[in-house]
Parts: structure tokens; C-alpha cells; sequence
């Protein structure tokens, strides 16, 4: 085996590593790719699963790639596969996923470390008490929440069996104090299971090792933009984004269960007030037909109790609300729907129209939307400038690198070609020139399309702005 993890015939040698370690290229990493010397940077993490291979590992770009302009810094760290695909397939879409992902190990395993009953285990996975010098009460903390929560959900048979096997975490549920089952993961507080557990969300994603199971206060994601609809790179649309396992669950269903818990509440309209308020900023300003189907019916109940609407009017939009939560089916109403991209077919149109709304929540709704056109078309005009300038610069390091050619075969050749070549490289300076005045004018796009010059915009955009 070589110094890069390979092996004399070519192929990878994944040799086990240790918590937080890195490096570059092979075999944890694509090496001279897309040009020779592009080496790309990877690093474990600290979490490592039953079957000895780490939880987290990272991807890096090569510093060539780190340093193009325009590229924000949080894209240059890669914490999922996914993640390294959608860039893949964003700046170089000829590429051959499956060639570029067979060229270096996904996988990591870690270096293993020996117990006292002489098995091996992943070095960052062995308890402390396996540790000589380490003390541990392990038989009462099976039996005990972390937290001190009498009420937690892993001291309840039936919700343990549930939501079992969980997968394995050997970050932040090592933490002392803390507890995947009743621990915001955000603020590390406890979650309280009152009216149905409305204030939290529990992540019921499956991967290889089962569940993830940690929890997280509603208000927490949705403050810390993990929750409700998010733009730009995130890209959350009525959906929560669980830092934990990094997956995400869709919202609709999550608010239809609010909608339940609303249902049941009989005299107590501040609660039923904070619950449906909740609802709102979980799908406000979502694109999904059903999402904004539902958000105006919420809206009006906010309303009506806002305006002291009598209990009996108030059971009949209750009946209006339970139409829509109970289009659960058993297995919704248990766990949540999980989905990348998708979104749940279970709300039924109502029969109160969004015009019945009071005026100033129909002004909030129109600065909502405005405010969301904005976003959207700020995001496309830095989409349009981000290909144009990358198009060009890609442009541009091709007539360079043809320029360093044919100077090269200028050299080499005898002088019978030489008066050919020289006006070939003459004509190729010519040509550069002209392309690095096309760039500068495209930079600057740099003080925005409403400050960039009408022509530019014309010429280098085809944005036509008219009088």
C-alpha cells in the first residue's frame, strides 16, 4: 500500500482511523479531480454507528475550487452525501456520479479499540466505564432519565418499545444532563408533554441504525431557521431539518396533530390561541397547495377567538379544523411523514374562503407575499449572475490554458512554423483580451442588477430593463 491508501494495483485501501481525524485525497476523498492536483480534504466526526464505521465524515473542496468567486463559505463543507451530489451535479453536469463516487470510500471505519473482555470496539465508542480509572452507575441511569424528567418518555415501556432500535449517538446524548427523549437539541432544555406535546417535535426519520428519536421545541427550530419554509441554500418548504441525524420531516402532518390536541381543548382559548399560532408560522409563506389551503383556515380561527367569537360558533370551525386532521391515516397519525421533497396529500378544502379574514391579517399575508417574491427574485437574479460568471471564468481558463500550449509548441517547433504559430498566439492574446474586458464588465454585477448599467445587463444577461 502506497502513502494515498492504495494499494500496488490500483485499488483503495481503507485503512481504520480515529475520531477527528483528517486528511486528503484517497482513499476517504476524490484525489486529482476535476484537474490534476484538485485533492479534496475529508475529517471524521465523533459519532460512529454499531457496525465500526463513523456516523459523520466530511468532504472539503480543493483549495483551487475553495477560491472561486462568488462561492459562499458554508458550501465548501460537505456533511452528507447528498450534499456533495447536488454540487456535482450543479458545477459539473457532465460528470458521472457513480465513476466520481467509486473513486474514493464513502465509508470510514474506525481504528478499534480493545475492551476488557478482550473485544474490539470503535476507539470512540467505548464507554467510560470501560475506561481503567472510570467510575460509572450505569445500572441507575438505565432506569433514569438524564434529564430528572419523571415524566420522560424512556421510563414508558410502550413508547420505548415504539420507537425502537434508536440509533446509536455518541455526541451530544453522552452529554451529561442530557436526554434524546425529553432535551431540545437546540437549547437543551427540557420539552414538556403538556396538551399532547404540542411545543416539540420528535424526529422519527429511519436510517441504517433505526430511529433518530431526538427532540427539539418547535419555537427553537423555528428561530434558529430549522423549521417552517427557508430559502437559499437550506431550502425548507413547511418542513423540519433535524440537526441531529440531518434529515428532514414534513410539517403538515406535524399541524394537522396540532390541529387534534386544538380539538380537544374546550376552555382554554390562550392555549388554544399559542397551539394555532404555532400552526401559522409552521406554514406561512409555504408553496404547497395544501399548506397554504390549510394556513388560511388557521388564520381565521385565530381570528374568530382574537375577536371573542362565541363557544358555539368557534365547535363549528372546530368541526371545519377536524376535517382536516383527521384525513390522517392510523399510520400518520402515529409518525410523522418523512420526506426529501414530497408533500403529504391529506388536507381537504374547506368552505370558509380567505377573503373573510380581517384586514390586518390579510395585510400581513400581503406583506408575507411580497416579501417572499422579493427573496425569490433576488435568489434568481444571483442564480443568472452566479452561471453567467462562472460560464466565463471556466471560459477563460480554457484560452488561457491554450495559450500556454501554443506558446509551448512555439519553442518546440523549427522555425519553418514558427511565423504560423506566433500569429496563432497573437491572435489567441487578442482573443483573452477581449474576454477579460467581457469579465470585468460582468463583475460588475457585483453592486446589482438595479446598479448595473443597462447595456451590461442587455449584453452579458439578456435582462432588458425598460423605462
Amino acid at each position: 500500500m502506497d502513502e494515498n491508501g492504495k494499494a500496488e494495483n490500483g485499488s483503495l485501501i481503507n485503512r481504520p482511523v480515529g475520531p477527528e481525524e483528517s486528511g486528503e485525497g484517497a482513499p476517504y476523498a476524490p484525489e486529482n479531480w476535476p484537474q490534476q492536483g484538485d485533492n479534496w480534504g475529508w475529517r471524521t466526526g465523533r459519532r460512529i454507528q454499531s457496525s465500526g464505521y463513523f456516523q459523520d465524515r466530511y468532504l472539503y473542496l480543493p483549495e483551487r475550487l475553495n477560491n472561486l468567486p462568488g462561492s459562499a463559505r458554508k458550501q465548501h463543507i460537505f456533511a452528507s452525501k447528498l450534499s456533495v451530489e447536488r454540487y456535482v451535479k450543479a458545477n459539473f453536469p457532465d460528470t458521472d456520479l457513480n465513476a466520481f463516487f467509486s473513486s474514493f470510500s464513502w465509508k470510514i471505519p474506525a481504528v478499534p479499540y480493545p475492551s476488557t473482555n478482550g473485544n474490539l470496539l470503535p476507539i470512540a465508542a467505548v464507554p467510560l466505564k470501560q475506561i481503567p480509572g472510570e467510575q460509572s452507575d450505569s445500572d441507575t441511569e438505565a432506569v433514569r432519565c438524564k434529564a430528572g424528567n419523571k415524566k420522560c418518555a424512556s421510563l414508558i415501556l410502550e413508547e420505548v418499545e415504539k420507537y425502537s432500535p434508536s440509533m446509536p449517538c455518541d455526541l451530544c446524548c453522552t452529554e451529561p444532563g442530557f436526554c434524546r427523549d425529553c432535551s431540545c437539541i437546540l437549547c437543551c432544555k427540557m420539552v414538556s408533554s403538556a396538551y399532547g406535546g404540542y411545543s416539540f417535535i420528535k424526529c422519527q426519520v429511519q436510517n441504517d441504525e433505526g430511529i433518530c428519536g431526538h427532540v427539539a421545541h418547535m419555537e427553537c427550530a423555528l428561530r434558529s431557521r430549522m423549521a417552517g419554509t427557508v430559502g437559499r441554500s437550506i431550502g425548507l418548504d413547511a418542513e423540519y431539518h433535524c440537526r441531529r441525524c440531518d434529515r428532514r420531516t414534513d410539517l403538515i402532518s406535524h399541524v394537522n396533530k396540532l390541529l387534534q390536541t386544538c380539538d380537544t381543548i374546550d376552555s382554554d382559548d390562550e392555549i388554544q390561541k399559542k397551539i394555532l399560532n404555532l400552526g401559522a408560522c409552521i406554514l406561512r409563506g409555504s408553496q404547497k397547495a395544501d399548506a397554504k389551503e390549510l394556513l388560511s383556515h388557521i388564520e381565521l380561527a385565530i381570528s374568530k377567538l382574537k375577536c371573542g367569537t362565541n363557544r358555539e360558533d368557534m365547535r363549528m370551525l372546530d368541526d371545519t379544523l377536524t376535517a382536516y386532521s383527521t384525513g390522517l391515516s392510523d399510520h400518520d397519525s402515529d409518525v410523522m411523514e418523512a420526506t426529501d421533497n414530497g408533500s403529504p396529500s391529506n388536507v381537504r378544502t374547506g368552505e370558509e374562503p380567505h377573503d373573510y379574514l380581517p384586514h390586518s391579517l390579510k395585510l400581513e399575508a400581503e406583506v408575507d407575499q411580497v416579501l417572499h417574491d422579493l427573496r425569490n427574485s433576488q435568489e434568481s437574479e444571483y442564480k443568472l449572475a452566479e452561471e453567467r460568471l462562472q460560464l466565463h471564468k471556466t471560459y477563460l481558463q480554457n484560452l488561457y490554458q491554450q495559450l500556454e500550449f501554443e506558446k509551448s509548441q512555439l519553442e518546440c517547433k523549427s522555425s519553418s512554423n514558427s511565423n504560423l504559430l506566433s500569429g496563432a498566439v497573437r491572435k489567441r492574446k487578442e482573443q483573452i483580451g477581449k474576454e477579460v474586458r467581457k469579465f470585468e464588465a460582468l463583475k460588475k454585477i457585483a453592486n446589482g442588477f438595479g446598479r448595473t448599467s443597462k447595456d451590461i445587463l442587455k449584453e452579458h444577461f439578456d435582462v432588458e430593463i425598460t423605462d
